[in-house]
């Protein structure tokens, strides 16, 4: 009998199919008990909620990208236990949105009049299913005069009244609407305070997490499978600024648990970007969770496209986002606010992604569950039958009858074969199943109808469960069969011979002799290599046979030709088979070969060198010296062979004759040869067997100094320095004037940002010489951004690099409160062609 858990694992990789499937997949997931047992990494979010639901789920889901739908998703990517405003110029939410009370809708229309559900241009491009619930009020709907709320191929299910317009494939009013997603706002708020505390205590951490007023930065303990961080504060910098996050030493594959402690917490920060290949916050996304379990207040504001879940506990909160985007789902038990800035700025996005983590397990209650069974059995004897192979489906999409495939299938419980005594049995909840026979045991036909069921398991039954029968009838008299078979042996002694390969083929298409391509080929049947006997042998039904070798022995030429029959099995000579002798001649006394080795070094100390690549070409064109292009350059000898540890490339099996070794590339910290051709040399039949070394030194390559960017930032008007102001370093290197942080080819940002110190200074140090950009992204509160936040270019070349360049920037001052400028020119989401 097959151990619940793996139930448990089932119910969690899915949460139903469309419409209130999920729902039901949340309602019938046990009911989660929190209680003081020392926790263990085990379980999922309650309901099943954070993985992807099938049946499209993409693997891995992409990132962040504009293109064609990669894949359909299920699950809930947001929740909100009480009201979902939308304000400012707040754009999207990707995936499906269940709200237990009331949308409101407000937008600013100056940037469009339309608020995205379901399906979004940019974010991971896996929408829920077509027709599935998009959108889901418990109450009313209300949209302002001239917006609308779009969820294009959704279903809009509310409790309440609709106010405002609508663009869906169905819009439905139903008072039971948000029924089967109320209790999980208690379950999620008792896991939020599960996953902080434990006997009201907060939970170890694993590792440690620490402002650096520039970033904060979390570091693991390098080994534990739940990474355990507590944050008692507000990741923000000087005065709220923006700031980095960052983590470190983070075992792969493990869940990370961020419990942010307090009644009031902010998170401003400008991590997380489009491209997961170079923003390392993208690469924890499906394994990260944010928690919040007593927050009555959470803002979550900057310009990074933020990764990770969250779970936001207290159903008394208020939670407004203001980031560009949030790459995760997002579950909050009180109210949410999604808008923009104040200080300008637009297109604030939720993005769906999975929450797959292993989080703490705080005990639970299993529900009622029973074996279902299926005995297998001849329908001429009665005897059981092993060998059956099955799929047990559980009932849920509310459609009469098993359905495995399409929009909306059933769901897939588990597989089995049946033993020595017929019987496939699995302890399962109470609910309806069905038994799918997929393969019948050998000598036996797959039943019609081949779906055994409806078996319903009830709490009466469950303690006895359910069995039925499944009768297979034998298949009739199996075909007659014999060994077609063929003998290798040496043409000269008549030793058989190990090591030819041989393809067995039918005669097939009713055309004499073999053929083994074209429109219509024979059939090939099996392939074989002649062991120590020489012998291959295959059981066949009667009919008309051909061996083919396609390689001789070692040491033998292959026979011409390389067919061999017709070899025509029947019934008559079945029993004993038929047997063919392929001969083999041997091959000639291969002619003298030699080597050829070449050992790099460096020219100051003799040590050898790693990393050199050489080829080897062959003096083949009688003009003197090496051509290794033109209309009849010499010829190369094998491929590239790049220097190991003891600085040697060896080439062997040489036809005698001269040869060049030729460097293409020196070792990383040395310069290449010139000239970069070494020989040529001879391999002759005196040194064939000893070979013909080499050696090739390499000058060290002289170090270009570096230097360093400092930055002074000032207050315009009295020339005290200011702290907090963030800067961005980026290099020239698209050739095209000015700086370009996005498009097909960007410049290239340079390490993290630096926020300026108490002394109003931020240093860049250890570049190379070349071409810089500052891009100033903050600034100190109460001041305003420049209108062009750009400085540069900056050159360090060999004027500047020893003493460096030393940038003075000022701020205006602002309006008191006001951080950031309200050029809207500046604030424009996923940077900007400064050119």
């Amino acid at each position: 009998m097959r151990d619940f858990r793996k139930r448990l694992s089932a119910l969690r990789a899915r949460a139903g199919a469309t419409g209130l499937a999920c729902a039901v997949a949340a309602t019938a997931a046990p009911a989660l008990v929190f209680g003081a047992a020392a926790p263990v990494v085990a379980a999922p979010l309650p309901g099943g909620l954070g993985p992807c639901v099938p049946g499209d789920c993409p693997d891995p889901f992409p990132g962040i990208n504009n293109g064609p739908i990669a894949g359909r998703d299920n699950a809930i990517n947001l929740y909100v236990g009480n009201d979902f405003f939308v304000r400012g110029s707040a754009v999207e939410a990707e995936g499906r949105v269940v709200v237990l009370d009331d949308v409101d809708v407000d937008r600013n229309t100056a940037d469009g009049g339309s608020y995205f559900v379901g399906e979004a241009g940019v974010g991971s491009r896996v929408p829920p299913p077509i027709s599935a619930d998009w959108l889901t009020a418990g109450h009313d709907i209300t949209i302002a005069d001239g917006q609308q709320v779009v969820a294009e191929d959704g279903v809009v299910r509310y409790g309440g009244t609709l106010t405002g317009t609508v663009v869906a494939s169905e819009v439905v009013n139903d008072p039971n609407a948000a029924a089967p997603y109320t209790a999980l706002r208690d379950q999620l708020t008792e896991a939020s305070q599960c996953y902080a505390r434990i006997d009201g205590q907060t939970r170890p951490a694993t590792g440690t997490a620490v402002n650096e007023v520039f970033q904060t930065t979390f570091t693991g303990d390098g080994t534990s499978a739940l990474q355990v961080f507590n944050v008692d504060f507000d990741m923000t910098g000087v005065g709220g600024a923006q700031q980095g996050v960052v983590f470190e030493n983070i075992p792969a594959g493990a869940t990370i648990l961020v419990n942010v402690i307090g009644a009031d917490r902010t998170i401003n920060t400008y991590s997380g970007g489009i491209d997961d290949a170079t923003d390392p916050l993208n690469a924890y996304r499906e394994r990260l969770l944010w928690n919040f379990p007593d927050a009555t207040t959470v803002s979550l504001n900057g310009t990074g496209q933020f990764q990770g879940s969250f779970l936001i506990g207290n159903q008394a909160s208020d939670t407004e986002v203001t980031l560009p985007g949030v790459n995760g789902r997002f579950f909050t038990t009180g109210s949410l606010t999604h808008t923009s800035a104040a200080s300008g700025g637009g297109g604030q996005e939720f993005h769906a992604y999975p929450f797959n983590g292993d989080l703490p397990d705080c005990g639970s209650t299993p529900p009622v569950t029973g074996d279902v069974s299926i005995l297998k059995t001849d329908s001429e004897t009665g005897a059981p039958l092993a060998g059956a192979d099955f799929e047990l489906w559980e009932e849920t999409n509310n459609t009469d009858g098993l359905q495995t495939t399409g929009a909306n299938p059933d769901t897939l419980i588990d597989t089995c074969t049946t033993p020595a005594d017929g019987t496939c049995t699995n302890t399962v909840p109470t609910g309806t199943y069905y038994w799918l026979e997929t393969q019948a045991p050998d000598g036996y036909d797959l039943p019609a109808p081949n779906i055994f069921g409806p078996l319903t398991l009830t709490e009466d039954n469950a303690e006895n469960g359910i069995t039925l029968t499944a009768e297979n009838t034998p298949v009739d008299e199996p075909p007659v069969t014999g060994d077609v078979s063929i003998l290798k042996t040496d043409s000269e002694t008549g030793d058989p011979l190990t090591g030819a390969h041989f393809e067995l083929w039918e005669e097939t298409n009713n055309t004499d002799g073999l053929q083994t391509t074209g429109a219509n080929p024979d059939t090939l049947i099996d392939t074989c290599t002649t062991p120590a006997d020489g012998t291959c042998t295959n059981t066949v039904p009667t009919g008309t046979y051909y061996w083919l070798e396609t390689q001789a022995p070692d040491g033998y030429d292959l026979p011409a030709p390389n067919i061999f029959g017709p070899l025509t099995l029947t019934e008559d000579n079945a029993e004993n088979g038929i047997t063919l002798t392929a001969e083999n001649t041997p091959t000639d006394e291969p002619p003298v070969t030699g080597e050829a080795t070449v050992v790099k070094t460096d020219v100051e100390t003799g040590a050898t060198l790693a990393g050199a690549e050489f080829e080897l070409w062959r003096e083949t064109n009688g003009t003197d010296g090496l051509q290794t292009t033109g209309i009849n350059p010499d010829t190369r000898v094998g491929g590239v062979c790049t220097t190991p540890a003891d600085g040697t490339c060896t080439s062997t099996g040489l036809p005698l004759g001269d040869y060049y070794w030729r460097e293409t590339q020196a070792p990383e910290g040395y310069d290449l040869p010139d000239p970069n051709v070494f020989g040529p040399f001879a391999v002759t039949e005196e040194n064939a067997e000893e070979g013909v070394t080499t050696t090739v030194e390499n000058t060290p390559t002289a170090t270009p100094p570096t230097g360093g960017i400092d930055v002074v930032k000032t207050d315009a008007k009295n020339g005290e320095p200011l702290a907090g102001a963030v800067f961005e370093l980026w290099e020239e290197t698209n050739d095209v004037p000015g700086l370009q942080t996005t498009g097909a080819d960007p410049d290239t940002r340079i390490g993290n940002g630096c926020s300026t110190d108490e002394a109003g200074r931020c240093s860049f140090q250890d570049l190379e010489q070349g071409s810089y950009y500052l891009l100033e992204t903050a600034v100190p509160e109460g001041y305003v951004l420049p209108r062009d936040p750009v400085t540069g270019p900056l050159v360090l070349d060999e004027d500047t690099v020893e003493d460096g360049i030393t940038v003075e920037l000022s701020n205006e001052r602002g309006e008191p409160g006001k951080g950031k400028g309200d050029d809207k020119e500046c604030e424009e989401e996923g940077g900007k062609d400064y050119s």
